[in-house]
């Protein structure tokens, strides 16, 4: 269902998760008939944007490849309370072990999905890229990574080693804006983007004539980014980020930016209720 996140690495994180809640067997499970097929129907119980299908797949799969899971929605759908999401059939055993694991990912993923879908409602028609940032759970990055995507919105960086963000400590070391831009455009790869965090606007000047790609205007007073916004003449992309919550995005609509990056996304999240039942 997923273009982005390799089958491997689902599986990997699926794992985990199974081998953290089965631990050496599953002792309530085994109260079951090993020989007692069910069926089994998962719900939504809120307004949501679905996210996490193949995890949630993986979570039967791993345990038995004789699972079937029927899906009536696809990552990236918004459903409604009381919709159905997919029916799964096959031991009951098998179903009850996988239930909390499959689950977990499927709220979880959606939770970010539907976040990222009320920003991204927020801003339709500014013509601004909602963009997400580092802050992940770990070992989810790029699950997570993925969610943002399926509710409409656009990766920053995954990592570390795919694009060049120089803060406050990179500049502190490297002396100043125009030196730290002047080793990245030395040491980068082509093809990287090379971006400078500023909180003022004589910053913003320097990373500019610096001849930095993109400059992250981090916390800044609207009045700021327009001063900045009118001197950059686009000859960089400008990002706004820090303190953007979904009550105040509004504002920035018109403010002449490219992206806005919101840690939410991923980082304060509400995972999304959903229900599976026993047929």
């Amino acid at each position: 269902m997923n273009n982005q996140v390799p089958l491997s690495l689902i599986q990997s994180q699926v794992q985990r998760a199974l081998d953290e809640d089965i631990g050496s067997g599953d002792i309530t499970a085994a109260l079951i008939p090993e020989s007692q097929q069910s069926a089994a129907t998962v719900i939504s119980r809120d307004t949501a944007t679905i996210c996490g299908c193949d995890w949630f797949d993986q979570a039967f799969w791993l345990l038995d490849k004789n699972i079937s899971i029927d899906w009536q929605v696809s990552d990236g759908d918004q459903v409604d309370p009381n919709q159905k999401l997919c029916q799964i059939t096959g031991p009951s055993r098998t179903i009850l072990s996988a239930e909390r694991t499959a689950l977990n990912f499927l709220q979880t993923l959606s939770g970010t999905a539907t976040t990222t879908r009320t920003y991204v409602d927020a801003l339709a028609g500014s013509g601004i890229t909602l963009l997400d940032t580092r802050k992940t759970i770990p070992g989810l990055r790029d699950a997570q990574k993925y969610a943002v995507t399926c509710g409409g919105g656009s990766n920053h960086r995954i990592g570390l080693y795919d694009g060049v963000l120089i803060k406050e400590n990179h500049i502190a070391a490297a002396g100043s804006i125009t030196q730290a831009v002047t080793s990245a455009k030395e040491s980068t790869p082509e093809g990287i983007a090379i971006e400078v965090e500023v909180e003022n606007f004589d910053e913003a000047q320097e990373a500019i004539n610096a001849g930095a790609d993109i400059l992250l205007l981090d916390n800044m007073a609207l009045d700021t980014i327009s001063q900045i916004v009118a001197f950059n003449g686009k000859r960089a992309k400008l990002e706004i980020s820090g303190g953007v919550e979904l009550g105040s995005i509004g504002r920035y609509s018109d403010s002449g930016v490219d992206y806005i990056s919101v840690g939410s996304l991923t980082k304060q999240l509400s995972p999304i209720d959903l229900s599976m039942r026993f047929s």
